[in-house]
């Protein structure tokens, strides 16, 4: 299905789904969404583009391979509970803090970089199933 409105409207489809994926990671720790809903979409949103645009088009518009997406999304998932150690309580403990950044307070959460690492970590592994099958049906 690889029509001419199909690959016009492809690349805006898939702006709109990677912020819509973005707005649903931020959204929520402890509300509905999360890393790895959010990272779902995004990745379903990559499986659009490379169906409409084909697998070289998508592993040229991403700026690094998808497994190595997932790694490091896999690393900031583990890094996330490395302040928890460091203060002595068990690992992956959430822990908040308010850094004064230009006179502004900005809440830093450990379980929202959890999140993120999630994010990459299913956007990563997700991106590379889809690629692959996408090669190997072409």
């Amino acid at each position: 299905m690889r029509t001419i409105i199909f690959r016009t409207i492809a690349p805006y489809l898939t702006a709109l789904m990677v912020l819509f994926s973005i707005f649903v990671l931020l959204r929520g720790h402890n509300a509905p969404g999360g890393g790895f809903i959010g990272g779902l979409i995004a990745a379903s949103a990559i499986a659009i583009y490379g169906i409409a645009c084909g697998v070289t088009a998508v592993r040229h518009a991403l700026v690094f391979t998808p497994t190595a997406i997932s790694g490091f999304g896999l690393f900031l998932s583990a890094a996330s509970g490395l302040p928890s150690l460091l203060l002595g309580v068990p690992f992956l403990t959430g822990l908040w803090w308010t850094p004064h950044v230009f006179g502004a307070e900005i809440p830093v959460a450990t379980p929202v970089v959890f999140d993120i690492g999630v994010y990459f970590v299913v956007v990563g592994a997700i991106s590379a199933i889809a690629l692959t099958l996408e090669e190997k049906e072409r």
